[in-house]
């Protein structure tokens, strides 16, 4: 079976969530074929892993601290597939997931991607995280042409990916890699059907300085590309955010009624996560970005 698309997986987390995204991407492998490309930065665990119980997917080493758009970077240049998709290492891709986007990107042409749903719901930190940073990626969400898609669920041409590898290299996320390919006369089109799963258990405090160091790398970048008084018009701006971001979520969740239970009783936590959030944007636009983005999972 000749497969059509390539998985890439960049590992940052534990080994027991490349497990269990490798062992959905395996289900769909037994029907499709498709290859995946782990790309990882921890070392022996992860790389006995792979080698032990899923040979064949392609293991890529990188060391310590490489960024995660790097990452993907190195492994778009590995691909050899038609369409190459990027997911986390945390995430289970459903039965039927490989063929529906394939087809869907072989049909419309343009760089397609699904909504993402939430898988632990055991604790309601969980929850919350959950909802805090995916309220915008839930479903259902409206399918065809739209401005934006989620960077861990998306499906791209192969040949179109590789055009703007720079972006990766640089540090940039998707959302720079998709305003790039728009501007070259792409598309970007959203699949309803098209749901992953999303399965990552926190601590309190992992969530915390996660918000707080992918905020500061957004800032640190945005504010090397600003004038000095733009950053400082930016930093003071971030003194305001928290109460936006809270308001965006509420009025997101809030919209869907099966949620609303789950968003009253997360609201201290929410509220707990947005200041991180907030605090990173700050510290990044008066200070830098340091060394946030290779620390990023």
């Amino acid at each position: 079976m000749t497969a059509s698309l390539t998985v890439i997986v960049p590992a940052v987390n534990e080994p027991s969530d490349v497990r269990k995204t490798l062992e959905a991407l395996e289900r769909e492998r037994r029907a499709t074929g498709v290859e995946a490309i782990v790309v990882s930065r921890l070392g022996a665990p992860v790389s006995t892993l792979v080698k032990a119980s899923f040979p064949w997917a392609r293991l890529i080493d990188v060391a310590p601290g490489t960024t995660i758009p790097a990452m993907r970077a190195i492994a778009f240049e590995q691909v050899t597939t038609p369409y190459v998709a990027v997911i986390e290492d945390h995430v289970a891709v459903p039965a039927g997931w490989v063929a529906l986007m394939t087809a869907k990107a072989r049909e419309t042409g343009a760089i397609v991607g699904g909504p993402v749903d939430n898988l632990a719901t055991v604790t309601l930190l969980d929850r919350a995280a959950f909802l805090c940073e995916y309220s915008h990626c839930m479903p259902p969400l409206p399918g065809g042409s739209t401005s934006w898609l989620p960077g861990n669920n998306v499906v791209y041409p192969a040949d179109t990916a590789r055009k703007h590898l720079e972006l990766l290299r640089r540090g940039s996320w998707e959302n720079d890699m998709h305003e790039a390919i728009k501007a070259d006369g792409g598309s970007l089109v959203m699949v309803p059907e098209g749901v992953i799963g999303h399965d990552k258990h926190y601590s309190l405090w992992e969530y915390l300085s996660q918000r707080y160091l992918y905020s500061r790398s957004f800032a640190g970048k945005r504010g090397q590309q600003s004038s000095a008084l733009k950053r400082l018009a930016y930093a003071a701006g971030s003194v305001i955010l928290p109460p936006v971001l809270l308001l965006r979520i509420v009025s997101r969740v809030g919209a869907r009624p099966d949620h609303r239970g789950t968003l009253l009783r997360s609201l201290p936590l929410i509220a707990t996560f947005v200041v991180s959030w907030a605090a990173g944007e700050l510290v990044g636009y008066l200070a830098g970005p340091g060394d946030s983005l290779g620390r990023v999972r």
